[in-house]
């Protein structure tokens, strides 16, 4: 084998190994995608317009219009997109030695012009295209070659961004808590599945002194903003909680985002509770409303909610409950309460804790249970956590 042919081979697998670690092959259309190609195809007034990539022996394309959702890679326009690496513009296909026999020129569609920019992974690998297709012959001006350019940018972009979201999600599930508090006498556990990559959900437990502290919060939001003011509102709350009681904890939490939350467009609720060795949960429901008491007695109690979330000025009381053996304190995102059909799906969370030995088999029921609903994962962020005193 030539040096040369070594080097197109290190380089096609560097390319396969990027477009496969984009996880977007065989996925399902998106209109972030979709309103590309529409775009395109409105600008340049063609039939046919594809966002293609790469994969093996095969085009796959994430958004096409007027033509097949896969097709052979061997001699294709945007094989030799990729290969070169350049945008490859051909006016007449008939005129190309390159491509006058291709099947798909002298067959059906009977295709006569050619545009593509090449598109990259994060890492600077050519994976893909944006190609305009017509069955005319035609040119494309100097102004309409930039123009492709920018929609191929756009296209990058959407790549881009998915790889932010997933670096971005790798360290929001870092800063769960990796240990459970001591939490002697009790039965402590958590369920959550993001409903996207990044969660809008969170929760934190750690020790303090005469028992442990608890904390669940929903950040309103979109993309990695909320997992930006999600750890802001963990590190702040930890902060506070370490010198002051509940209440000025998360009074001085809220004052300590809340021109981060204001710049971001975004408000945080929060449960921040403290439970003792004796049963005594001392909390502030900061416009969370979804904590619950499940009683020995099966019956199943809402605590008391503040309607201020955090990064509005406001008072937010103090409330405590007392659980006895047996009973559990249990609090839920609004995407599990929502999918069990609101105030109607308390019975399903009172079975799913009394019927199950453990705080971890509970939780793990009820976000189950929700996601069943959907027969997928809830729409929103699915979290559960459970604290049962033996």
């Amino acid at each position: 084998m030539t040096i040369e042919a070594v080097g197109t081979l290190e380089t096609e697998l560097r390319r396969q190994s990027a477009v496969e670690a984009l996880e977007i092959l065989d996925t399902a259309p998106e209109d972030r995608f979709d309103r590309i190609t529409r775009m395109a195809q409105q600008l340049f007034g063609v039939p046919m317009v594809s966002i293609t990539l790469l994969d093996d022996d095969r085009q796959w394309r994430k958004s096409h219009l007027g033509l097949t959702r896969e097709a052979p890679r061997a001699d294709s326009f945007c094989d030799l997109t990729v290969r070169t690496d350049s945008p490859v513009i051909i006016g007449d296909t008939t005129a190309d030695d390159r491509f006058r026999d291709n099947p798909f020129v002298a067959g059906d569609p009977h295709l006569r012009f050619y545009a593509g920019e090449p598109i990259h992974a994060p890492g600077g690998e050519a994976v893909g295209t944006l190609c305009v297709v017509d069955t005319e012959p035609r040119t494309l001006t100097g102004g309409e070659q930039r123009l492709l350019r920018d929609l191929a940018d756009w296209v990058q972009a959407e790549l881009d961004r998915d790889e932010e979201l997933d670096r971005t999600a790798v360290v929001q599930r870092a800063l769960l808590p990796r240990r459970k508090p001591a939490a002697r006498g009790y039965d402590v556990a958590a369920a959550c599945e993001p409903g996207e990559r990044i969660a809008g959900d969170f929760y934190d437990w750690y020790d303090t002194d005469g028992g442990f502290t608890v904390t669940v919060g929903d950040v309103v939001g979109t993309g990695s903003p909320i997992a930006i003011i999600a750890a802001s509102v963990r590190a702040a709350l930890r902060s506070a909680t370490a010198f002051a009681e509940l209440e000025p904890a998360v009074a001085e939490a809220s004052r300590m985002i809340e021109e981060e939350l204001d710049r971001l467009a975004a408000y945080t609720s929060v449960f921040h509770a403290r439970i003792d060795g004796d049963g005594l949960v001392r909390f502030v429901d900061a416009g969370h409303g979804l904590a619950f008491v499940v009683r020995a007695t099966g019956d199943i109690e809402r605590l008391e909610t503040s309607t201020l979330p955090l990064g509005i000025a406001g008072e937010r009381p103090e409330h405590s409950v007392s659980l006895g053996a047996g009973e559990a304190l249990l609090v839920i995102s609004d995407a599990v309460f929502d999918a069990l059909g609101g105030e109607a799906g308390l019975g399903v969370l009172q079975s799913r804790v009394r019927g199950s030995a453990t705080s971890a088999g509970a939780v793990s029921r009820i976000v189950g249970a929700a996601r069943d609903e959907h027969g997928a994962a809830p729409v929103g962020d699915a979290l559960a956590i459970l604290v049962r005193r033996d």
